[in-house]
């Protein structure tokens, strides 16, 4: 059972598995995919009804571009497919889409579907869903750090703050609590800058089967972790 008062307000998820799911079967690796995007639609509905203010998918890294050309095809076809498909549902519930990584290394007819989502639902009061794309931690604290240096602005006033809204997920709060399936134990690249005091999950399910109460189960142990961000408890305190 879930705790009041205790759900992380933001949660990333790096979402693995979906070519060993399907490689298990006997099926293509697209079919792993395939049913990874089918995954990914019920565990934001399930974010959506637990309150969390901001949900991050880890959907296609800056390295995933080295894989075979017709499974980058098929991939972003499945992410044209979803965002057509799904918007009205993200309207209808109020959330927020965005996209972040480096947009314009993708397709010219993905970044209108992404822009023309965005724009659409811009003006929603719900969770933000922001969808990794072509994304890296490095690359992303890369950019930031050349648009700084375009802006001008002198080293003594650069603070954390001021350089965290040159990220991409400048806006966010910094994740709380980020998921990882398939049994790999790393971060991969993910929200480097972001994730400095998140809690992390790991589990052995991979992405396609990955469901409600598999998420449940996540959210309830971060609601048993002690988060210190570094400080000693109180109860510690005593000499």
């Amino acid at each position: 059972m879930l705790l009041n008062g205790r759900i992380p307000k933001h949660v990333g998820i790096i979402m693995d598995g979906n070519g060993r799911w399907a490689e298990l079967r006997g099926l293509p690796r697209i079919e792993g995919h395939r049913r990874g995007v089918e995954r990914s639609k019920e565990i934001i509905e399930v974010a959506t009804e637990l309150g969390l203010r901001a949900l991050t998918i880890y959907a296609f890294s800056t390295e995933n571009w080295r894989r075979p050309s017709a499974e980058v095809t098929t991939l972003m076809k499945l992410l044209e497919l979803y965002l057509k498909k799904e918007l009205e549902k993200l309207m209808k519930n109020g959330v927020v889409f965005k996209s972040i990584g480096d947009i314009p290394r993708l397709p010219d007819h993905i970044q209108s579907i992404l822009k023309d989502a965005e724009e659409k639902t811009s003006l929603n009061k719900g969770m933000v869903l922001t969808t990794a794309l072509s994304y890296s931690g490095r690359n992303e604290i890369m950019r930031a750090i050349k648009k700084v240096m375009v802006s001008g602005i002198e080293p003594d006033d650069l603070t954390e703050e001021v350089f965290e809204s040159y990220l991409d997920t400048a806006g966010n709060p910094p994740p709380d609590l980020i998921i990882r399936t398939s049994g790999e134990m790393r971060i991969s690249n993910f929200l480097l800058w972001q994730a400095a005091y998140s809690e992390f999950y790991f589990t052995d399910t991979l992405w396609p089967d990955f469901n409600k109460d598999e998420f449940l189960l996540a959210v309830q142990d971060y609601q048993r972790r002690d988060r210190r961000f570094g400080a000693v408890p109180a109860r510690r305190n005593a000499f």
